[in-house]
């Protein structure tokens, strides 16, 4: 498998489990389906939106449309699934998780084929993981989850570094992105067991 067709599975894969997250943490509110779609939209191709403008390339989305497919595709399923099978309410954290991994690593392979210094393209992939969370969150009506859970940006952020790191180092692209997706993976899943998170700021009285 080339390295192109690798991080094009991945973004797919990204775009489906962020759109299926994205039903999940709306199935707690009572939106009907074009709400629920519209959340999975937001989720899945938020992020990777904001990097092609910052990028200034054609929006991943827009250049090719089997990305949108996905994504309503995906949204339409999970919605249908939730109204037959009762689901854990905090379901979403683990597609959500996926998703970051999968988005943190084609965000930075993005950035690094457009020749993007070392740190904007971990930047690239941080604002590919967690840009459609956040907007997910604000359409929800909740305080975005990157800004008051366990390790999430961080997670992302460490990942793309390693993933620039490696492919800097030589390593080939395809065990790069590997590599760096199942770090952000590992270091999601268990900061959500372990409850690992930032110092929050509290003012002194």
């Amino acid at each position: 498998m080339s390295i192109e067709t690798l991080i094009y599975a991945m973004a797919l894969g990204g775009v489906a489990v962020n759109a299926a997250a994205g039903v999940l943490e709306a199935g707690r509110k009572p939106f009907d389906l074009f709400g629920m779609v519209v959340v999975a939209l937001a989720a899945a191709l938020g992020g990777g939106s904001l990097r092609d403008v910052l990028l200034d390339r054609t929006v991943f989305w827009i250049a090719d449309q089997i990305y949108l497919l996905t994504a309503v595709l995906a949204g339409l399923v999970t919605f249908a699934l939730v109204r037959v099978v009762r689901l854990p309410p905090r379901l979403f954290l683990l597609p959500d998780a996926v998703g970051l991994a999968l988005f943190t690593v084609s965000g930075t392979q993005a950035a690094l084929a457009m020749d993007a210094p070392w740190l904007v393209a971990s930047m690239m992939g941080v604002i590919t993981g967690v840009f459609g969370g956040i907007v997910r969150d604000v359409l929800c009506n909740e305080v975005p989850l990157v800004f008051t859970g366990e390790l999430y940006a961080t997670a992302s952020w460490l990942g793309a570094l390693l993933l620039v790191g490696l492919v800097g180092g030589g390593v080939s692209p395809g065990w790069s992105a590997l590599a760096a997706a199942a770090l952000v993976l590992v270091l999601r899943l268990a900061a959500i067991r372990f409850r690992w998170r930032l110092p929050v700021f509290t003012a002194r009285p």
